[in-house]
């Protein structure tokens, strides 16, 4: 029997090895439940109850349930919340399309750049495109007070998904309050990113956005491959919109919403072990691990 046990505790240590080295087969390996379920806490609305078009009117088609939004050779297309808001839960749908989309950006973020112009701060979620037989990458990114503009100073972490997010929605939020934002998928954690001082954390209000759009400089690794036209339109589909907190017109105390069971914020146990379980497994890339970066312009990685 022992070398029987022997070869079973082979066999498992190879399996891991496979999971863990080929996202295409570590997609099919799901995280462990977060225990709580923050999308169900909000009410969703109709895309026009809370939103309406930023550019590219001509490139969005709007149903009883979700917008499409499509990039083609001509331009791509976006939109953005009536509201601006100091904090909050901000979720959505989305369902990306099949195939070559190198080069395209799906994004769903959090800016003030209309009202900062070159000195903005942005919260993103976003897709990056790809080739056949490759997984998507899904990157969160930080901006403070114009590090996104000029001289770009990226917060960058990238994943894998442990799905394919071409053959339905999935729910995806940015959780933003005055001490912390959280990066939620189908309501597990996979980012908490830590006001440690008031120059590495966006804290003016900030608006919500959707948009798909070429970005065939860098968005495919590292702009290798770009945006091949002959597979146009290049669509993404958005539901289930979601934009609860306090508004940038909110009365002082006005408490944030929260993302866990506890009113003051934060991670229970379980959805932290939950998020490190991700991290683990299908995150590729922290900025804050990259040694060809200047991280004294990053001071959140070492403090």
């Amino acid at each position: 029997m022992a070398p029987f046990s022997l070869i079973i505790v082979f066999l498992s240590l190879i399996t891991q090895l496979i999971i863990h080295s080929s996202p295409t087969i570590a997609r099919h390996v799901l995280p462990p439940s977060p225990g709580y379920r923050p999308s169900t806490k909000f009410r969703s609305m109709r895309f026009s109850q809370g939103f309406e078009n930023l550019w590219g009117p001509q490139h969005q088609k709007f149903d009883q349930h979700a917008l499409t939004i499509w990039l083609d050779s001509s331009t791509g297309s976006g939109f953005k919340s009536r509201r601006y808001y100091r904090s909050g839960y901000f979720g959505a749908s989305i369902k990306l399309q099949q195939g070559y989309t190198a080069g395209v950006i799906t994004a769903f973020y959090l800016s003030n750049a209309e009202v900062h112009p070159g000195h903005h701060d942005e919260v993103d979620i976003e897709f990056l495109g790809t080739t056949f037989g490759k997984p998507y990458v899904l990157q969160t990114n930080v901006y403070i007070r114009g590090s996104g503009d000029g001289d770009i100073i990226g917060r960058e972490m990238k994943f894998h998904l442990w799905f394919d997010p071409t053959r339905g929605f999935h729910h995806y939020a940015i959780f933003w309050s005055p001490k912390e934002i959280i990066f939620l998928v189908d309501d597990t954690p996979i980012r908490r990113y830590l006001r440690k001082s008031p120059y590495t954390f966006p804290l003016r209000p900030m608006s919500v956005y959707g948009s798909i759009w070429d970005a065939s400089s860098w968005a495919t690794e590292d702009g290798k491959y770009k945006a091949d036209y002959r597979y146009q339109p290049f669509v993404a589909e958005y539901a289930n919109f979601k934009a609860a907190g306090c508004s940038a017109y909110a009365p002082l105390w006005c408490r944030p919403v929260s993302v866990s069971p506890y009113r003051s914020g934060g991670l229970t146990k379980r959805q932290f072990w939950s998020m490190r379980w991700v991290q683990r497994r299908y995150l590729f890339y922290n900025y804050c691990e990259d040694s060809s970066r200047d991280h004294s312009l990053t001071p959140e990685c070492w403090k």
